[in-house]
Order: structure tokens, then C-alpha cells, then sequence
């Protein structure tokens, strides 16, 4: 596994996310390689509610006339996503856990024009092979 900067995901050679967040190993795979789980501390979760505005609806409807990315929208998501991840890492402490296995999305409107990002996974302790 590579070694990580802290607050940056990292792709690994199969596909899967990686990442380091506040010393906590994140990956979308069930097993970390070359680590064994010791112990499961249970669900993490983390989640943001974001709100469109009126200024970037502008912006995008112009977008939807003429095509292409509405990177208001991207940048809107993104920022939802790393707060969410966040969020997910810093409960996952509070369980003592060092790594979070099985880490996934998911999104829902909440309201007209605001949607929930959730992160999710499990909370685990990790020793060396």
C-alpha cells in the first residue's frame, strides 16, 4: 500500500480508494493489504446537506443551454464529499478505530434544491500481517 499524504485520497493499483485522514487508513476495499483486522468497532458515518443557490442555478441553466460540465454543481459535490469524509473519520476516533474498510456514498434529496451526501463504512483496528 502506498504511503499517503494526510487528507488526500489515493487510487491503489486495483482501483481501489485509499486515503489518510486525520491518521485514519480509508479504502473501499474490505481488507487493507499487507494488514489484518483485529477488531470491528462498527458502523462510521459522516454526512453533509448541501443547498444549490441561486446564482450557480443561473450559471448552470445558461450551462444546460449551450452543454458541457456545470462545475458549480462539480465543485458543490466535491466539497460535500470531503466534509462528509471528514465527518466519517472523525467518528470512527471517537471508536478508537485506525481505519475505515468498506467506505462507500450514497445521496438523497433532502428538500428541493438541497441533497445529503452520506460516507459511510466500517470502523476498524488494524495490526500488521
Amino acid at each position: 500500500m502506498s504511503d499517503g499524504v494526510p487528507g488526500q485520497l489515493i487510487r491503489s493499483a486495483g482501483g481501489a480508494v485509499t486515503g489518510y485522514r486525520r491518521g485514519i487508513t480509508i479504502v473501499t476495499a474490505d481488507e487493507v493489504a499487507g494488514r489484518r483486522i483485529l477488531r470491528v468497532v462498527g458502523l462510521v458515518r459522516g454526512n453533509a446537506v448541501r443547498a444549490r443557490n441561486v446564482g450557480v442555478d443561473i450559471v448552470a441553466g445558461l450551462r444546460n443551454l449551450v452543454g458541457g460540465e456545470i462545475v458549480e454543481y462539480t465543485k458543490l459535490l466535491a466539497e460535500a464529499r470531503e466534509q462528509a469524509i471528514d465527518r466519517m473519520a472523525a467518528q470512527a476516533l471517537t471508536l478508537d478505530a485506525n481505519a475505515i474498510v468498506g467506505m462507500r456514498f450514497t445521496t438523497s434529496m433532502v428538500m428541493g434544491g438541497a441533497a445529503e451526501l452520506l460516507a459511510y463504512g466500517t470502523g476498524v483496528i488494524l495490526a500488521p500481517r
